[in-house]
Parts: C-alpha cells; sequence; structure tokens
C-alpha cells in the first residue's frame, strides 16, 4: 500500500459490452464464477468506494441496473470494442476521475484497487495504467476525465486502442507483481473453471 497518499475520489466504470466470444458468445459479465455472475463480485469490491458506479453493456440492461447507478451503451452496434464503452463512461461520470476495470477480473482486491487511486492521485492529469510481466494492462486503468476530449479526438482519428492513446498522454504506470493472480482473465470457460476453487 503507498502510504499518507490522498485517494482520487472517481467514478468506476465495469466493462461488460463486449461480444463475449471466449464465452461462446455469452455476456460474459453475467457468466456465473463461484455461485456468482462474474459483474456481482466486482460491484461488491467497488460499490463502497464510489456513489457513482457505471456499467457498460450493450445486452440485459434490465439485470446489470442491479449493480449499478447508471448504465451506458456503445453509440455504435456491432460491439466496437473496449474503448467505446470508455467514451461512454467518461461522457457520464460524475467525478473527475474514472477508475475503469473488466468484468472479467473477479480476483482484485481492495489493496490493488486503492493503490490505483493513490498512484493516480500523484499524477492527477494522466491516465494511470497497470503494468505487469512488463506489459500494460489499459483496461485496468485511470482516466481524469478532463481528457474525454483527447480520447474523442483519437476515436475520431481511427484509433482503437484505449493503450495507445493513454500512453500518447504520458500515461503513468502502477507496476503489479509478475504473475499477479489478482488480474486473472477469467474470460474463458476453462479458465472460470481453473480458478473455481481459489476463494476471491
Amino acid at each position: 500500500m503507498i502510504p499518507n497518499t490522498p485517494l482520487l475520489p472517481c467514478s468506476i466504470l465495469l466493462l461488460a459490452g463486449g461480444r463475449g466470444q471466449r464465452m461462446g458468445g455469452q455476456d460474459k459479465g453475467l457468466v456465473e464464477w463461484q455461485g456468482e455472475p462474474l459483474i456481482a463480485h466486482l460491484q461488491r469490491k467497488v460499490r463502497p468506494l464510489t456513489d457513482d458506479l457505471i456499467i457498460s453493456c450493450n445486452r440485459n440492461r434490465e439485470r446489470y441496473a442491479a449493480y449499478a447507478d447508471q448504465l451506458v451503451s456503445d453509440e455504435e452496434d456491432d460491439f466496437p470494442g473496449p474503448l467505446a464503452g470508455i467514451l461512454a463512461g467518461l461522457e457520464v461520470a460524475r467525478l473527475p476521475h474514472l477508475l475503469v476495470l473488466p468484468c472479467d477480473v473477479p480476483r482484485i482486491d481492495t489493496a490493488l484497487l486503492r493503490d490505483m487511486r493513490a498512484t493516480a492521485g500523484q499524477f492527477p492529469d494522466k491516465p494511470l495504467m497497470l503494468r505487469h510481466d512488463d506489459h500494460w494492462e489499459p483496461l485496468l486503468c485511470v482516466i481524469p476525465v478532463a481528457l474525454l476530449p483527447a480520447f474523442k479526438n483519437a476515436w475520431n482519428a481511427g484509433e482503437r486502442s484505449p493503450g495507445r492513446i493513454m500512453r500518447s498522454l504520458g500515461a503513468a504506470a502502477l507496476q503489479c507483481p509478475d504473475n499477479d493472480p489478482r488480474l486473472a482473465n477469467l474470460n474463458t470457460p476453462e479458465l472460470l473453471n481453473a480458478h473455481n476453487t481459489v476463494s476471491d
């Protein structure tokens, strides 16, 4: 934990708007793990951290509504990718920063969420992304809402990679241990089963 660092007030965006191709087309956020939908695990961990919890979803809005303060959907049809969900979240965020998480990381913990906010507070004008094993994790990030115009401009220029946009804006990094189990993407049935005996 990073000591004596004020925590940024953040809107929180949970990304659940994908096509779910690796899940056979299922709505990934509603796939069950340890007896609950994946979205429920994330919601339980972030709910105490914000009064502006946003879920990006393109299906099953009535089910997701129970977990969120706001729902957003992609402006374009045909699942244009996570950047579309991030843009929609930035558009409606009520707080100055948006903490973004994908719906398939149910093993993330409170300490890492705290460190994300504390580190972002040291670089309040820059995006923050997690890094591990020498790789950026662009869907585990904190974005200043004031950067929405830069994200929109990049989108309009044809960019679809959140990571490239954030790196172009001088992104800060929060380094995590190699093979950090908290960052496991449970995005296939096999991975869900493999992690099913591990308590979250």
